[in-house]
């Protein structure tokens, strides 16, 4: 039975989803507040009704995701209760796993992103991010996500995988429809799965450069991804993957449009910038701003007691403003350094998706404010409440 903590501020109920769906400035705030409390912040979902700890401060969101054996990520940690007839068929994502079947498939899948995977993806994005950007020139379009922040992460997955980007558009669709990054990425398994099985049979016959020859091929020990597990960690990556690059980068260039003086900084130094810029979107964009972890063991975190069965909210939206770690926290800086950011996870859940992630975002900025220095956005992020945080629909701009 877990301790009795002092109420959060009056007007602040984590179990209500009314709180998720208030503006992203009042959430902030909120969180702020929570962070003057010590410990973590009890609260009760109205939902299940069950007991749930919100982590809002950097150190307990790090120590969560360092801990996996006491923190599971298994089916109904990371959102709505997933149908089990579509996880039986087309089985579980390392978001959905736990040890020791999380270290297996993480140990097969590791094998693919080898070494000289991060040269030729950079090669790949930056040839992807001039061609985006001779299309807006030409076209000049009026939603950036649409014609840029979607286009540019999808494009550059089917080129790991080695799918023309046809192949996959209708399960892309699927995942862009749905608001609720969970249920999206566990339906649009069976079109993925559609989509790769006859690709995997046939690279197992004759293997290709591509991720889905790597991810099939037999280790040491005779084992390479089925099409059950290929098809749910496509998924995974199509969905969340895609996604989360896909916000960063229309939550970049707002970013940039309103702080002027960070964008001129960047602009007059394009080559020692671009870095830190991206870590920084990444800090205050955080794509995937919170997930859900279950409880194992009676244990205790920062002086509270937690018990077996409990939910567990990592945000990561809060531990990345948190005052303890980042000086003047609500303060855009693409000079901040040391910027010990949680974008993609930490422990074993390390996010792999980090590798492309961080190339794409460099390479865009550095090619639409090269070649497009007046670009910035007209509009705010329209986005809407899923249950790893709000997503980017649109975003209005001009040039």
């Amino acid at each position: 039975m877990a301790v009795t903590v002092p109420a959060a501020p009056r007007g602040t109920d984590l179990g209500d989803p009314a709180f998720w769906r208030l503006p992203e400035e009042a959430r902030a705030a909120a969180f702020a507040r929570l962070r003057e409390r010590p410990g973590p912040v009890g609260f009760t979902d109205r939902a299940t009704g069950r007991r749930c700890w919100a982590l809002v401060r950097h150190a307990e969101v790090t120590a969560a995701g360092r801990a996996p054996q006491v923190y599971l990520s298994g089916p109904g940690s990371g959102g709505p209760e997933p149908g089990r007839w579509v996880r039986a068929l087309f089985g579980d994502s390392l978001l959905d796993l736990d040890d020791p079947r999380h270290a297996d498939l993480r140990r097969t899948v590791g094998r693919a992103f080898t070494p000289r995977l991060p040269a030729a993806v950079e090669q790949d994005v930056r040839a992807t991010a001039a061609e985006l950007v001779d299309r807006l020139e030409r076209e000049r379009p009026t939603d950036f996500v649409t014609a840029v922040a979607a286009e540019l992460p999808y494009r550059v997955l089917c080129s790991m995988l080695g799918l023309p980007p046809e192949r996959l558009r209708r399960a892309a669709g699927r995942s862009d429809r749905d608001a609720d990054a969970a249920r999206a990425g566990l339906m649009l398994r069976p079109a993925v799965r559609r989509a790769v099985a006859a690709p995997a049979r046939e690279r197992r016959r004759r293997p290709a450069d591509d991720l889905i020859s790597a991810l099939v091929a037999p280790d040491p020990d005779g084992r390479g991804l089925g099409v059950r597990e290929l098809a749910a960690f496509c998924g995974l990556l199509l969905d969340l993957g895609v996604r989360a690059t896909r916000d960063a980068l229309a939550r970049g260039l707002h970013l940039l449009t309103g702080h002027p003086a960070q964008r001129a900084l960047l602009l007059g130094d394009l080559d020692a910038h671009p870095g830190g810029a991206v870590e920084e979107v990444l800090r205050c964009g955080t794509p995937v701003d919170r997930l859900r972890r279950t409880v194992a063991v009676d244990h205790r975190l920062a002086g509270v007691r937690l018990a077996a069965g409990d939910k567990v909210l990592l945000c990561y939206g809060s531990a990345h403003r948190d005052e303890s770690v980042f000086p003047a926290p609500d303060t855009f800086d693409i000079t901040r350094s040391p910027n010990p950011h949680l974008a993609f996870g930490g422990g074993p859940h390390f996010c792999l998706g980090a590798h492309p992630a961080r190339p794409q975002l460099r390479a865009l900025l550095s090619e639409l404010l090269t070649r497009l220095p007046e670009i910035r956005a007209t509009t705010a992020p329209d986005t809407v409440p899923s249950a790893t945080g709000s997503r980017v629909r649109s975003l209005g701009f001009t040039f």
